[in-house]
């Protein structure tokens, strides 16, 4: 057998293995849910109140609905703000009911009222949050009364002794759900998840305004 040929064959396989990755690739890319231009990976969302669906959109279709609050969606904004003066004791944390040391809060008008979502391996879980519990702890951040309903959350992470409180789109906590569900192994999760929630709020603080 020529040793040349060979050489030529094997070549002409990995140049077509590329290409198909290549095209497998493109065909997989996302594309914006309402007018169907494609994507880049960093891309706007809007989110639709009544389902709490998101849907990925290009900036063009993004940006119509920037100040509208009566329609079926509502833009999610980008900015990330890390809180570094929040005020959370252990206290106020034990008298919000959240049986895990990570979730995000938001307003929600379908439920007329604050809601805890924290994530699982199972996905996303939600409780209802008294409104006394969160007066205590919107009396010590106001802020918390300045949250665009629907849209923008407050995350926090008190895991292994951490402290931090980031507001965020509401985008961003789902991301966090969707690493969790993913990575999770076992019983504890596994060292590969605890990693990845600690590069994803890595990635939160660089990117904080």
């Amino acid at each position: 057998m020529d040793p040349d040929v060979d050489g030529v064959r094997v070549r002409g396989a990995l140049a077509s293995l590329r290409r198909y990755v290549r095209l497998r690739a493109a065909a997989v890319r996302e594309r914006c849910e309402l007018c169907g231009a494609e994507l880049a990976a960093e891309h706007s969302h809007l989110i639709e109140p009544a389902t709490r669906r998101l849907a990925c959109t290009c900036e063009a279709c993004a940006i119509l609905f920037r100040e509208r609050s009566t329609v079926r969606y509502r833009r999610v904004p980008r900015r990330v703000r890390y809180l570094a003066d929040f005020r959370l004791t252990d206290a106020v944390w034990d008298g919000l009911g959240i049986p895990i040391d990570l979730a995000f809060f938001l307003h929600t008008t379908p439920a007329e009222g604050i809601i805890a979502v924290y994530p699982s391996p199972a996905g996303a879980t939600e409780s209802l949050v008294s409104s006394e519990a969160w007066e205590v702890l919107a009396a010590e951040n106001p802020m918390l009364r300045d949250l665009e309903p629907d849209v923008e959350a407050i995350l926090v992470n008190r895991v292994g002794g951490a402290r931090e409180s980031y507001r965020v789109g509401i985008d961003e906590c789902y991301k966090l759900v969707g690493v969790i569900r993913t990575k999770w192994r076992g019983l504890s999760g596994g060292q590969d998840v605890w990693d990845e929630i600690g590069l994803f709020f890595a990635g939160l603080k660089e990117r904080s305004s």
